[in-house]
């Protein structure tokens, strides 16, 4: 059939409050116009993230009820242990309460002044955990990742040329080479499994570990079966060890790629470094065997990393996207193509031309949304990019605003709704003003800024 069907059934639901767009003006200069402060029970449809924000399934509430709370060797640690395994064959699986902690420790250990760290794209935590050492994150996304408008099949590919120039001219300085898939700064853009290949091939010609941020591995898995040459064949679960067969370790936020409210991990094949982590980890997150994390969400994310290599899942989760991104094209709105695997990103640079990027349109652009429908999306462009570490600011390669699908959330109807609200902003887009920005902290500003509009 023609339409793909939600391929899971609701057995609870959970209210939307409605709101008035003179309630959601109010609610907006209450919070500083930043999208971070409102209260969700005031959001209609909340895009901000689909980061921890995935309805649960019944496998997963009934494995909460057996979660074992035992301080050290609970079950729930060596059930989640042996799933995390089962698709990325680590030596050592390290827990944390979710991703960024699980940057905060690798890069405390291994980050510092004078440091490099290359990427495709380091995401907005990554990036703040990196220079937070006083390391230099490095983006080495390919050409045509910059590129909106470009149709390249895996366009969060790593630029090999560049990042063995990197290699021969700051080696030195280079303790990992990492890489994001999907590239989630770059539009949720796919990673090829024979540019994973490539790209750990070079690092380990210098001497130097691979690491991935695997947040979203089964959907880039998924991308790599349906696009690239050979894998068509290929099962995702078998294509997904295979992406990490060549990595020598990764972080992870559980909140994304497994179905969890809560939750990350690192994993690492080297014993000196995984004794390091397990230390830091004692000092901020705490045991080994439950990481900052209660055995019921261990269990809850061990039955997640089973249902979200379900291949019928992810073809529905890929052609959501895909549905409402052909919608606002049909629009005329543009986006950054082709639609990635979490979320559609709109080009509001391109959507709003006559606001200049340090006038923030992707914020003008945001607030738009919530004000006219009560939709809730995530400015990533020069609010998140922009702010550099000597605290001077530049325009972002690219304005995008996310709109983050959260997983088996919402229905068809929601996401008519987020194109018919899309009409409304396409209507008035040459009345919409830019803002400036009127406090912010010095790292990772677009969670706290406070703004104003021009």
């Amino acid at each position: 059939m023609r339409t793909i069907i939600e391929p899971f059934r609701i057995k609870s639901v959970e209210p939307i409050r409605m709101t008035t767009p003179v309630e959601r003006r109010s609610l907006l200069e209450r919070a500083a116009f930043n999208l971070f402060g409102l209260a969700s029970d005031d959001v209609m449809i909340d895009l901000l993230t689909d980061s921890g924000t995935s309805a649960m399934s019944a496998a997963q509430w009934g494995a909460v009820m057996r979660g074992d709370e035992s301080y050290a060797g609970s079950p729930s640690f060596y059930r989640f242990e042996k799933a995390v395994k089962n698709l990325m064959p680590f030596r050592h699986v390290i827990p944390t309460h979710q991703g960024r902690a699980a940057e905060a420790i690798l890069f405390s250990i291994i980050g510092g002044k004078g440091q490099v760290i290359p990427s495709n794209t380091h995401f907005d935590t990554t990036r703040g955990n990196i220079e937070a050492t006083g390391a230099k994150a490095v983006d080495l996304v390919i050409a045509e990742g910059h590129d909106p408008a470009s149709l390249h099949p895996f366009k969060g590919n790593i630029d090999l040329g560049r990042l063995e120039s990197l290699l021969q001219s700051e080696g030195d300085s280079v303790p990992v080479v990492m890489m994001t898939v999907t590239n989630n700064a770059g539009g949720g853009q796919p990673v090829s499994l024979a540019n994973l290949h490539a790209a750990a091939a070079i690092a380990h010609r210098f001497g130097k570990p691979f690491f991935i941020d695997g947040c979203r591995f089964a959907e880039n898995a998924w991308f790599i079966k349906c696009r690239e040459p050979g894998q068509a064949e290929r099962s995702v679960e078998d294509i997904v060890r295979d992406m990490f067969s060549v990595a020598d370790g990764m972080t992870m936020s559980a909140k994304k790629d497994a179905f969890a409210n809560i939750g990350g991990w690192l994993a690492v094949n080297d014993d000196t470094l995984a004794a390091a982590a397990r230390n830091r980890l004692i000092l901020t997150e705490g045991f080994p065997t439950y990481g900052g994390l209660a055995g019921r969400d261990l269990d809850a994310i061990a039955i997640g990393l089973e249902e979200i290599v379900d291949e019928q899942y992810l073809r529905y989760r890929v052609r959501t996207n895909e549905y409402i991104g052909e919608r606002l094209i049909a629009l005329g709105v543009p986006i950054v193509r082709p639609v990635g695997g979490h979320a559609v990103f709109v080009d509001a640079r391109g959507l709003l031309p006559h606001i200049a990027p340090l006038q923030y349109p992707g914020q003008a652009l945001a607030t738009s949304l919530y004000e006219l429908g009560g939709i809730r999306a995530c400015e990533i462009g020069t609010v998140m990019f922009g702010q550099q570490p000597d605290g001077s600011e530049k325009a972002a390669d690219m304005d995008l605003v996310r709109l983050a699908m959260p997983r088996r959330v919402y229905t068809q109807s929601h996401a008519d709704y987020v194109v018919e609200v899309f009409e409304e902003v396409v209507a008035r887009r040459d009345t919409l003003r830019g803002f400036r920005i009127v406090s912010q902290p010095p790292r990772l500003r677009h969670f706290t800024a406070r703004f104003e509009p021009l």
